[in-house]
């Protein structure tokens, strides 16, 4: 492995990133509920490296100069190269693993001699607790190793040997296919230099960038200090990913998830379902832990790109795409396949095929898709001609392959400006290539499908994974693979073996799933209209029905209308009736007056003038009322179908150009006519009118009502996959009463995939303002729920966003300082629990409600807790990780999971607890409703807005009084027309009408 001193270049270096906050301690232990043990999906460490770890910078390039032969892997370039010569590009991480892995077979034997096994995380970091081997202790050196473009290993396929003897009999197949090709290689060299060549040069620089203190993390987990040592987390988090990344192990990397197409399941659209499995290391009180957890995607199904484009367009089969693509169908197929890859099969066997990246497909058939093809010259001194060729013609002349769909278009594939045509049947899709678009709601409910399994289930697969992902701990340590060893003569298979890199950095990890301990909450009570037969109710189980209760505050409905999207014909003006008689007796007993029962019914085509059909059922509404032209309430709306298109157009009018209530439900319910669905209806309606459904007594809520006290949520939604011209969403709701059950909302949108709401001051300053108009006080106490960051930007989040609403306490009155609490709540993590005993397990085999862990798998040190708040509907419950970033109300363990628990009980439409805290809910639906709320070009009237568009009707300035500009007096005609848009990068943005601002439209 000895190599002289290269020159090379530094790792980019990280940006200058403010310095990390000091979260709040954990206060002592919650001591409310009853206690209990659950299981969870974390595996102890049972020991940590300590002393120094290396950390080398390992760089990798394409290198595209001719004058390098070399491929031996373990001889160095020469000290100078011409720079013109190194044509040098990056390599995906897939590549880039199995160059390590070649490079550390053929250098294994000066890598045992230092008792060195160092691990590579795919990209540029390389660890090793001892030196490498660099020759004369020299910082750097650069290697070159020739790699196959068909590489066996660089293809996804099923693991579907035991892993320790698949992974010997590979490491000896490619150790001797290397060998072959060395000589091979020689050999073409020497007698045809000029020969094209099947393989890859690349350059591999290793230089030493520093050194690693692993006992820096022990300090830590003892709580000798306060500073998180990533440097060692990450080292230990390479580790656990080092073997399951290797390309011998067959496993699909996605992130720290590892898929196989074993068991795969085909759905809908040409795509395919993979299992896997997720793993991460976590910090906990006492030691690190390894999280494990099942997970799936969605791939594109490998096969013919004919057949895959057949089930995109929803046909059986290729056999049924007889005629030519209309140019919505070939719209979809090309952006489905935009960037996918292929490869070809025209040339003959498998060494012959070429990968290629779709960038387009044609406006044209193969047959009518024309090139120029240059026709070498016949006899001498004649000039070549150009003639155009179409590119069905050419395949048949060129390579005798009659194009059967050559009524298709052809894919455009490789850089744009070379024209690169391909027929669709030439081609196959790359297996292995993962779905990065928003899946369809089809897709999507096949998936949720495909994921359900029990806690049983998910236990089981859990801990299969952890033995599939790492081996037996407990079995004979491996010996070095050596070509004299071969497994492949043994009939029985071996045990799975130990992790090697394991044993090297002194780690070991507990193969049972660790049990900790826990809580379950005592359920609050619930409390309805005093005139109900049961004006209070203590759930069971956390779900409850409306039977003989009233709603707390039931809302006045005088003036409203109906309109059903559909013909008469299929949806009978008596069905709708029969509908309407059912839904008003449902709002009687729930303590909802309505005063027309008989709205007048329009009937629409689906298709038509959306926001033309509104503002007529609008009208119509005011004009069925006495005194005639009163302001309309409400818009009820009957869909056809669940499509996102005539749903989103409505509500944008809706919220945006009029201003006014919509509720809308699918036309088989409306067939049905069910009680519990009227009831369901009957309290969105409540709440999108301004009334209240429930509500938690003040001594369910002393927080909040022994002094005023508001409860904000906040979240951002940012563009899908792909979509890099929108916009993100942030979005903030906040309480206006004691009892936490009416919410208001601000909105603003700012560029795309940006985490901190960069407008928060004046939404918090907007939302303040509201409360004191309703409430007539000032809020001395904020809790703010912010949902939806990662822990990468924790630290950032928290600094900005605190910052803000101080900022707009102060900007509303000088000296204005009520104290503030900043919690994350986080749903996107992997940990699960388990029951131990049948009287902790629900009808579906969860945790019970209100199941909270606030040791053994949280922080060492910091204030979090995780809470399983809602009961199992399907599946295994996920809990929610809250996260205490800012406490400024001295919240002790007990007083804000409570808080956080019992607030869980009060989301409005629905009769059961949810799993995520209902203001963070509320933020994350209004967020998605302004999704829709981008249009072709808006409405008329109202002002425009540029940048960073507000979607509120708030101007700035301080003071406790600035009023919402609501639209008064003025006649139907004129609401109609003052509708508000946001220009926002070229698109417009509605802005929501201020007279919804101030009540919850949103649910």
């Amino acid at each position: 492995m000895a190599a002289p001193p290269s020159s090379a270049a530094s790792p980019g270096s990280a940006s200058s990133q403010s310095p990390a906050l000091v979260f709040p301690a954990r206060p002592a232990p919650g001591t409310v509920g009853r206690t209990t043990r659950v299981r969870t999906n974390f595996f102890p460490f049972l020991s940590l490296p300590n002393g120094i770890c290396h950390h080398y910078d390992l760089q990798i390039f394409l290198d595209r100069s001719s004058q390098i032969h070399s491929s031996s892997g373990t001889s160095p370039l020469p000290a100078q190269l011409p720079t013109a010569q190194l044509l040098q590009q990056p390599v995906t991480s897939r590549v880039a693993r199995r160059l390590f892995e070649i490079w550390e077979l053929l250098n294994r034997p000066s890598l045992n001699a230092a008792s060195c096994r160092p691990i590579f995380d795919g990209s540029r970091n390389l660890y090793s607790l001892n030196p490498l081997p660099l020759s004369d202790n020299a910082p750097s050196a650069t290697f070159v190793i020739d790699l196959p473009d068909e590489d066996p290993f660089l293809s996804p396929i099923p693991a579907t040997q035991n892993p320790r003897q698949q992974q010997q009999q590979q490491q000896q197949q490619q150790q001797q296919q290397h060998q072959q090709q060395q000589q091979q290689q020689q050999q073409q060299d020497a007698s045809t230099p000029l020969r094209r060549r099947r393989t890859q040069t690349y350059r591999i620089t290793i230089r030493k960038i520093g050194e690693i203190n692993m006992s820096r993390l022990q300090a830590f987990l003892a709580g000798q200090s306060i500073e998180t040592p990533t440097e060692a987390i990450a080292v230990l988090d390479v580790l656990l990913r080092h073997r399951p990344s290797l390309t011998t192990m067959r496993f699909t990397t996605v992130g720290r998830c590892f898929y196989t197409p074993d068991g795969s399941e085909k759905i809908p659209g040409g795509a395919e379902l993979w299992r896997g499995f997720h793993q991460s290391v976590r910090p906990a009180p006492g030691g690190m832990m390894l999280n494990v957890d099942i997970s799936a995607t969605a791939f594109y199904e490998a096969g013919p790109v004919v057949e895959v484009v057949a089930k995109i367009l929803n046909r059986k089969s290729a056999a049924e795409l007889k005629h030519p693509l209309n140019e919505r169908d070939r719209i979809k197929i090309e952006k489905t396949l935009k960037n996918v890859k292929v490869y070809t099969t025209h040339r003959g066997g498998p060494s012959n095929r070429r990968k290629w990246k779709i960038t387009r497909l044609t406006t044209t058939p193969a047959s009518r898709t024309m090139f120029p093809q240059r026709i070498p010259p016949t006899q001498d001194g004649q000039q070549p001609t150009v003639r155009e060729e179409s590119v069905s013609n050419y395949f048949r002349q060129r390579y005798g392959s009659v194009i059967h769909y050559d009524h298709l278009p052809c894919l455009v594939v490789g850089e744009e400006r070379k024209h690169v045509y391909l027929p669709m049947e030439v081609c196959h899709m790359v297996p292995g290539q993962r779905i990065m678009r928003k899946l369809t709601d089809i897709q999507t409910s096949e998936m949720i499908r495909f994921t359900c399994q029990n806690p049983v289930q998910r236990a089981l697969k859990v801990q299969q994974g952890f033995f599939l992902l790492h081996g037996d701990q407990n079995a004979p340590a491996p010996s070095s693979p050596s070509p004299s060893t071969s497994s492949a003569s043994s009939t029985v298979a071996p045990a799975p073996a130990p992790n090697a890199h394991f044993l090297d950095f002194n780690v070991r990890i507990g193969t049972e799933m660790a049990t900790v301990p826990a809580r379950v909450l005592p359920t609050p009570t619930i409390s309805y209209h005093e005139s109900s037969p049961e004006s209070t109710v203590s759930p069971t189980g956390g779900s409850w029905n409306l039977k003989n209760k009233r709603v707390a505050q039931g809302i006045r409905l005088r003036s409203w209308s109906v309109v059903v999207f559909a013909h008469e014909s299929e949806i009978p003006r008596t069905t709708i009736q029969r509908f309407l008689r059912e839904l008003c007796a449902m709002c009687r007993d729930t303590g909802i007056t309505v005063e027309s029962e008989t709205p007048p019914i329009r009937y629409a085509n689906p298709q038509g003038n959306v926001e033309n059909i509104l503002k007529a059922s609008y009208m119509e509404a005011g004009d069925a009322v006495r005194p005639a032209g009163a302001k309309p309430q409400m818009v009820f709306c009957v869909l056809p179908n669940n499509g996102v298109p005539l749903y989103a157009e409505i509500k944008r009018v809706a919220d945006t150009v009029i201003g006014i209530a919509t509720q809308c439900v699918l036309s088989k319910h409306v067939m049905q006519a069910k009680k519990q669905y009227c009831a369901n209806v009957c309290l969105k309606i409540n709440v999108k009118l301004g009334g209240m459904n429930a509500y938690l007594g003040s001594s369910q809520l002393p927080f909040v009502s022994e002094r005023p006290t508001i409860i904000f949520g906040a979240d951002v939604t940012h563009p899908a996959p792909g979509e890099r011209d929108k916009p993100s969403i942030a979005a903030c709701v906040a309480s206006m009463d004691a009892q936490c059950s009416r919410y208001a909302a601000a909105i603003r949108i700012q560029p795309g995939r940006h985490e901190v709401i960069r407008d928060l001051t004046s939404m918090v300053a907007e939302l303040l303002r509201t409360f004191y108009q309703f409430c007539g006080a000032k809020p001395q106490r904020i809790v703010f729920y912010r949902d939806g960051v990662s822990e990468g930007q924790l630290s950032e989040v928290a600094r900005e966003e605190v910052g803000a609403i101080r900022a707009a306490c102060e900007g509303i009155e000088s000296g204005y300082s009520p104290r503030v609490t900043f919690v994350v709540v986080q749903k996107r993590h992997h940990a699960r629990f388990f029951p131990v005993t049948r009287e902790d397990t629900d009808r579906t085999g969860n945790v019970l409600p209100g199941t909270v862990v606030e040791s053994g798998i949280t922080h060492p040190r910091e204030f979090d807790f995780y809470l399983a708040s809602h009961p199992g509907l399907q599946g295994t419950s996920k809990p929610t990780h809250y996260h205490v970033l800012h406490d400024e109300n001295g919240f002790s363990s007990d007083m804000i999971q409570e808080l956080t628990y019992r607030l869980c009980y009060l989301y409005c439409r629905a009769t059961r607890a949810v799993s995520v805290c209902p203001p963070a809910y509320y933020a994350h639906l209004v967020a998605a409703r302004a999704r829709y709320h981008f249009g072709s070009g808006g409405s008329s009237g109202g002002g425009s807005e540029t940048g960073g568009a507000s979607a509120s009707g708030v101007s700035g300035g301080g003071g406790w009084t600035d009023e919402v500009g609501l639209v008064a007096g003025g006649s139907l005609e004129e609401d109609l027309g003052a509708g508000g848009v946001g220009v926002v990068g070229g698109g417009s943005f509605g802005t929501v009408k201020p007279e919804l601002q101030k009540v919850m439209y949103f649910m």
